[in-house]
């Protein structure tokens, strides 16, 4: 029968060629080992194996489905038409005029007596320039990163990634909210980190079930994102602010805290966590929304006295950021073009945020006019994956809620009729005509 990875290679063929169809449900896994002849283990093994590839998902209590991506097929009916797909998954936000403005400012760089300093290797300390140009860019009103505090790596999931390495060991539980990034969830699995979902409200992580979650069984490290959370672009306020820190203090527990989505709000968005608690918050955030994904930096600042081994988990990991990267990103900062990047890309959002209003008005839309994404609710009988799947057949790919969610019945089912829009790849034209198509499938029902 070969190993279970031979299978989940079947498996995904039959999803590729489209013999197995977006939303569609895979059997239960000891049916599915009967059906095979393997044992259940084996099953069980081909399932997460499908999961991790992210061709499958499951949801808690009703099975494990297709993913609702449009597989590529080249077997289209005589006559018919190529019908694009809508990219309403990724977050790749970009303006007019953006290829310009970076090719404007890394040019300098190709002459070869500077070429030749951009192409060394870089450390996760960076350059002091570097430093000193991070800390400019990632400060608020009330909080100023002191240069030396700063850490580069490759992207902002890298820092992340090389900051969770650093801090905890396998086994380890980190509370995270219940609906969370989900590179977290990948970087957890394969470091070997247990989350642990904590209830939200309309201002984020609820303290009390952060103390509670410790309580219950000691936590490691908490992962919060309180500034444009992603999915449900929640901000948490000043007050909630004090608050988290105050008990991430009183339980003495590491705080990571997410920022790449904070350029949008500017300088409306308050303190964050690190200026209440500067003592074990650990900032993650980078250029790559900021910017463009192709070329970006991660940047980590780290609580006094805590660089060293940040650093080394970064290097370990393979996760430090490249000298040319980090020098075009010193030469976009200081030239004011990461600035105009931004703005464009605050206009540009709010933009994106009005078509929402509009053809999605009447649902339960939860939406903050400065995100570039927005999480739906869907009206009752639909479920995440089935409408996920209805979108597919129509050139629409969205992601189904349950992606969102961390291990936990309640998360699952928080997430279970919902789906997470981002805005930032179609062109605007295209989107509008995407979220009408939405609107009617969501009316028209499964």
């Amino acid at each position: 029968m070969g190993d279970y990875r031979s299978i989940a290679d079947r498996i995904a063929a039959d999803i590729s060629a489209g013999r197995l169809k977006p939303g569609q449900r895979l059997p239960p896994q000891r049916q599915f080992a009967r059906r095979r002849g393997i044992a259940a283990s084996t099953a069980g093994r081909v399932y997460g194996e499908l999961v991790r590839r992210g061709l499958v998902v499951g949801e808690v209590g009703r099975g494990t489905f297709v993913r609702a991506s449009p597989a590529p097929s080249d077997r289209a009916p005589a006559g018919a038409a190529p019908r694009a797909s809508v990219d309403l998954e990724l977050d790749h936000p970009a303006v007019p005029g953006q290829s310009e403005l970076l090719a404007a400012g890394i040019a300098p760089l190709l002459r070869p007596d500077i070429l030749a300093e951009a192409t060394r290797t870089a450390p996760p300390e960076g350059t002091p320039v570097a430093r000193e140009a991070a800390a400019g860019l990632l400060a608020t009103a009330d909080w100023h990163p002191a240069p030396d505090r700063v850490l580069f790596a490759g992207s902002a999931r890298q820092a992340l990634a090389g900051t969770l390495a650093a801090l905890v060991r396998p086994g380890s539980r980190i509370g995270v909210e219940w609906l969370t990034y989900p590179l977290v969830k990948e970087v957890a699995a394969r470091l070997g980190i247990v989350l642990v979902p904590l209830a939200t409200d309309e201002q984020g992580l609820r303290p009390d079930a952060l103390a509670a979650a410790h309580r219950a069984t000691p936590l490691s490290a908490l992962y919060v994102q309180p500034t444009l959370h992603h999915p449900t672009s929640v901000t948490s306020g000043q007050e909630r602010r004090r608050q988290l820190a105050a008990a991430a203090r009183a339980l003495r527990l590491p705080v990571v805290e997410d920022r790449v989505w904070s350029f949008l709000c500017g300088a409306e968005v308050g303190a964050p966590l690190a200026a209440y608690a500067p003592e074990r918050t650990y900032v993650v955030d980078g250029l790559s929304l900021r910017v463009a994904p192709g070329l970006t930096v991660g940047f980590l600042v780290v609580p006094e006295g805590r660089g060293e081994r940040t650093a080394g988990a970064l290097r370990s990991g393979g996760w430090t950021a490249g000298r040319f990267a980090l020098e075009a990103a010193v030469r976009w900062i200081e030239d004011g073009v990461v600035a105009r990047l931004v703005e464009a890309k605050r206009a540009d959002a709010a933009a994106r945020q009005r078509l929402v209003a509009e053809h999605l008005d009447g649902f339960a839309v939860r939406a903050d006019p400065r995100a570039y994404f927005v999480w739906w609710r869907l009206p009752r009988p639909w479920r995440a994956e089935g409408f996920a799947a209805a979108a597919a057949e129509r050139g629409i790919a969205v992601t189904p809620g349950p992606a969102f969610a961390a291990a936990g019945r309640g998360a699952q089912d928080v997430a279970a009729d919902c789906v997470r829009l981002s805005l930032a790849s179609a062109p605007r034209p295209e989107l509008a005509r995407a979220l009408r198509t939405l609107a009617d499938v969501a009316r028209t029902g499964p």
